[in-house]
């Protein structure tokens, strides 16, 4: 089992930053892969950014490219997403995830994603 805690959410007005914390515990591994989804209100979980554990290769969606950074600190065993130049439209429960272990498991989809977190809250005011 793994179990991961997201913390670092809040209200921010649209410019600002933010920056997402998920602590990991349980069996994970030193390659495994985690990603950041959002869901909005009445609105599907989408992709946000992902990052291979080992290699530190990372993926975002197009529309967060060049104003959100996906981390690991190895030591702390921990995931960050830093947010720069919020808009309202980021606006949504942030979820953090680990991927499943399955031959060709995708980044972008989240039911290839086997562990979540309970989420946090960013309101980016306008």
């Amino acid at each position: 089992q793994v179990q991961l805690a997201e913390s670092g959410g809040g209200l921010v007005q649209a410019g600002g930053s933010l920056r997402l914390s998920c602590a990991a515990s349980g069996r994970t591994s030193s390659n495994h892969n985690m990603g950041w989804f959002r869901q909005a209100a009445g609105k599907e979980r989408e992709f946000v950014a992902a990052i291979n554990w080992s290699s530190g290769r990372t993926a975002y969606a197009d529309s967060v490219k060049g104003r959100f950074t996906i981390s690991r600190d190895n030591a702390k065993n921990t995931l960050y997403l830093q947010m720069n130049s919020l808009k309202p439209e980021d606006t949504a429960v942030y979820y953090c995830a680990k991927l499943g272990l399955r031959y060709g498991s995708n980044w972008r989809i989240p039911t290839d994603y086997d562990y979540w977190g309970q989420g946090t809250q960013v309101t980016v005011s306008s």
